[in-house]
């Protein structure tokens, strides 16, 4: 794969990238590389880990997988580059927050500035091929990710779980110690947003939680 976890997840996972799974999933990706385009770029698979590292995480929004249009995909759950038009889910995201906080949210879809506010943006897969939607799905991303989650559930210090849609929170399962907090919507797609997402206040009870618990609410806005 030729991607690297840097910082505290890189020396939790060190043991997990050996595993055979992994090494079979890394050569699947090699192979897949050299006919299709398979998003996010290779130095991008890691992307949410290296920027919210382990000790850092107090939100974790889980995604699916990475977008699969061509230039979208940037190693961070829902998020696109600066010059990429927002996708129907992350704007009905921003829509959400703009009505829960009363103001205009900004029009760039980089959430890089949640990451580093300490938002894990973690996919439960971590590629997939061009114009081909959850075509990873199945071949080992699921079990690192949830070596993810576990490793998260062991920490002391409290982490707040969004969990938009029913493949994120099938991971309920794995967070079984009692001082982290679960908040729960559908998923913010079109096919599901006004199910119970719109007027859902996801954003506004994270922060809240994060009030609680003492820490720095999250800067949805900005």
């Amino acid at each position: 794969m030729q991607a690297t976890i840097q910082g505290k997840w890189g020396e939790l996972l060190s043991s997990e990238l050996q595993q055979e799974y992994m090494q079979k999933l890394s050569n699947f990706i090699s192979l897949e590389r050299k006919t299709k385009n398979i998003f996010p770029p290779r130095e991008q698979i890691f992307q949410a880990l290296n920027l919210t590292d382990y000790d850092r995480v107090k939100v974790v929004l889980l995604g699916q997988d990475p977008y699969h249009k061509k230039g979208q995909a940037m190693g961070l759950s829902f998020s696109v580059p600066n010059d990429i038009p927002l996708p129907p889910s992350l704007r009905n995201i921003y829509k959400e927050i703009g009505e829960e906080f009363a103001t205009q949210v900004q029009t760039s879809g980089d959430l890089t500035r949640w990451a580093t506010q300490g938002v894990l943006l973690l996919n439960t897969v971590l590629t997939v091929e061009e114009a081909n939607a959850n075509s990873h799905a199945g071949v080992g991303w699921e079990i690192f990710t949830d070596k993810i989650i576990s490793f998260l559930n062991e920490r002391e210090k409290p982490v707040i779980f969004l969990l938009l849609g029913r493949p994120a929170q099938s991971k309920i399962k794995l967070i079984t110690n009692e001082q982290h907090k679960m908040i729960t919507a559908p998923h913010p797609s079109p096919l599901s947003a006004h199910r119970g997402f719109f007027g859902s206040n996801v954003f506004l009870n994270v922060n809240n939680e994060l009030r609680n618990l003492g820490e720095k609410e999250i800067d949805w806005l900005n």
